[in-house]
């Protein structure tokens, strides 16, 4: 499932996705220099999405990814929660593939049908 081309993810960004077409962003991916990382847009303390505002799920230094709701901060890399009431928790990670033309797509096919 296309997400995006690679060049429409700047470096040290984040963006938002519906790839199953409801109308919310559901997966959050994050650039860092050659990497791409996503996750599930559900905080796991209460499954509430992560963006305080559309494509904003960085904190001020870019460096972690945060929860609009409550704050807690989450390692990019690793999804894991390192500071918030989720402490230890992590984030659902998505795998992603980059195709030779440089499209990002959803690589496990069963996401749509696993996340409706």
């Amino acid at each position: 499932m296309k997400l995006c081309h690679w060049k429409d993810l700047p470096d040290g960004q984040s963006r938002g996705f519906d790839p199953t077409g409801r109308g919310q962003d559901s997966v959050l991916v994050v650039r860092q220099g050659p990497q791409l990382f996503a996750y599930a847009d559900a905080c796991p303390h209460h499954n509430t999405p992560m963006a305080w505002r559309k494509d904003q799920y960085l904190n001020a230094a870019g460096d972690r990814i945060v929860c609009a709701a409550h704050g807690a901060l989450f390692d990019i890399p690793t999804g894991r929660c390192t500071l918030g009431p989720c402490l230890g928790d992590a984030l659902t990670p998505v795998p992603l593939t980059l195709q030779a033309n440089g499209e990002v797509h959803i690589a496990d096919a069963t996401y749509q049908e696993t996340n409706p």
